[in-house]
């Protein structure tokens, strides 16, 4: 049963799709981070702005009331004494009736903490206030007596809106009559203003979540798109695959008919008809034999000539689908056997040269040069009309490299195709299988076929050094 590691384990379509997906992801997110941060900035910028203005606005507001006001007593404060009841009296009555909106007025403290003038409170008139602060601890009375001390100013706390009877953050202008030793101000509620700012700030937010859900959705458009591109792709390749499956099939098949129909004409040209003149020997030398004639020895000679000539085609067939010497002596002189062997068949300069290995190919890498080698000589006597073959077989750094020139003709694809023939395929394939590469060089002059194997298919010198007999590269 495959196990839970094998079951997670992700198909390479999958790989394929986590690879274009997960780098698109991390981005969007990325995007909508920094858009949402910049978009939070600019905004938080922007409300501070208009915060900002608008209280600047409620300030001006302040002062005008304020200097109003102070117009209106200001012929009775100016020509008063500081001791004047009568003018303070006066003023203060002026201010109390100075009521505005549904919760503006304005008040009066003397320095010592005492109100005299609210008419919007009237239970404070009379009492001493100092120490008196809002619920968040905030100075009131002390705070606005300190500023009037100092001229004028403003200043922020917490206090009980008439028209709701509940806490309200506001903003009071205060100026002081240091004559009199007075402060006098008003105030006006910025409520309103911090709905704003929060009306504000909540537009920010639905703003940066609908941009989210912009990415969202175009990152999801995005994956279903690289998806089903993937799901296409994956659909084509797998019919590219089954197709290049079944010609590689076929060409197996193919090829297994054509090493058989070799073989069997080989067995019936060349063994077949040996066995047979050896036959027609052996009955030849069994009748001269019956009838006495000295001939017979000279027909048992022929006989055993014949035999011996079919014990020889044996081991070539054999060596052609199995060469002994690759396995016993190594890849050297197997190639070298096989070139005087494909000299003394056709008559072609054969000459072949090599550098004795301190690494050693392993079995892999011997197989797929010496086929290589028996392809390309296969070439060569076919089409080439060569009379000149050399092969070089050298190790290196990177590896091994076997090169097989002649000066034929050179290869032409094949006809309607405009491709390299199955023999070249079949190099191509046996390099890709062990890593390798493979370099076909042709011209009119001549060809050029040279194929190196990685260094990973050679062996290490000690496990080359303990088995001498096989060391020939």
């Amino acid at each position: 049963m495959p196990s839970i590691l094998d079951r997670l384990r992700p198909s390479y379509g999958q790989k394929l799709f986590l690879l274009a997906s997960v780098p698109l992801i991390l981005a969007a997110a990325a995007i909508a981070a920094v858009v949402a941060w910049q978009s939070r900035a600019v905004a938080e910028r922007e409300i501070r702005a208009l915060e900002t203005t608008l209280i600047e606005t409620k300030k001006q507001e302040l002062r005008n009331y304020v200097t109003q006001a102070r117009n209106g007593f200001y012929f009775i404060y100016g020509v008063a004494a500081p001791d004047d009841e009568q003018a303070k009296t006066r003023v203060a009555q002026i201010l109390a009736a100075m009521i505005y909106g549904e919760d503006g007025s304005f008040f009066v403290y003397d320095y010592d903490g005492t109100n005299l003038v609210s008419p919007r409170r009237t239970s404070m008139i009379g009492k001493d206030w100092s120490g008196l602060t809002d619920s968040e601890g905030t100075p009131i009375t002390d705070r606005l007596i300190e500023i009037a001390r100092q001229g004028s100013g403003y200043h922020t706390y917490l206090w009980p809106k008439p028209s709701t009877g509940e806490e309200a953050r506001m903003i009071t202008f205060v100026l002081g009559f240091q004559d009199w030793q007075w402060a006098v101000g008003t105030g006006v509620w910025i409520d309103d203003i911090v709905e704003e700012v929060a009306l504000a700030r909540a537009g920010v937010e639905a703003r940066v979540q609908r941009t989210f859900l912009y990415i969202g959705a175009i990152t999801l458009i995005a994956l279903l798109t690289v998806f089903l591109s993937g799901l296409m792709m994956n659909l084509r390749e797998r019919r590219l695959a089954d197709a290049k499956l079944k010609e590689l099939t076929q060409r197996v098949f193919d090829a297994q008919e054509e090493e058989r129909g070799r073989v069997a004409r080989e067995l019936h040209d060349g063994i077949s008809q040996i066995l047979v003149g050896v036959k027609y020997a052996l009955d030849i030398a069994r009748r001269r034999l019956a009838t006495g004639d000295a001939r017979a020895e000279q027909a048992l000679e022929r006989g055993q000539e014949n035999l011996s000539g079919a014990i020889q085609e044996v081991r070539r067939i054999s060596r052609d689908l199995r060469p002994g010497m690759l396995d016993d002596l190594g890849l050297g002189p197997a190639l070298k056997a096989l070139t005087e062997d494909f000299h003394a068949r056709t008559g072609i300069d054969t000459r072949f040269e090599t550098v004795v290995f301190r690494n050693r190919i392993d079995q892999e890498g011997r197989i797929a040069l010496y086929r290589i080698a028996q392809e390309a000589l296969t070439n060569i006597e076919r089409h080439s009309g060569a009379t000149r073959v050399e092969m070089d077989l050298r190790g290196h750094r990177r590896g091994a490299t076997l090169r097989v020139s002649d000066n034929g003709c050179g290869i032409a694809p094949e006809e309607g195709t405009g491709r390299p023939g199955i023999g070249l395929r079949n190099m191509q394939e046996r390099m890709d299988q062990l890593g390798g590469s493979l370099r076909v060089l042709s011209s009119r002059s001549g060809t050029v076929i040279e194929a190196q194997i990685p260094l990973s298919h050679l062996l290490p010198p000690e496990e080359g050094a303990a088995n001498p007999p096989r060391a020939r590269a």
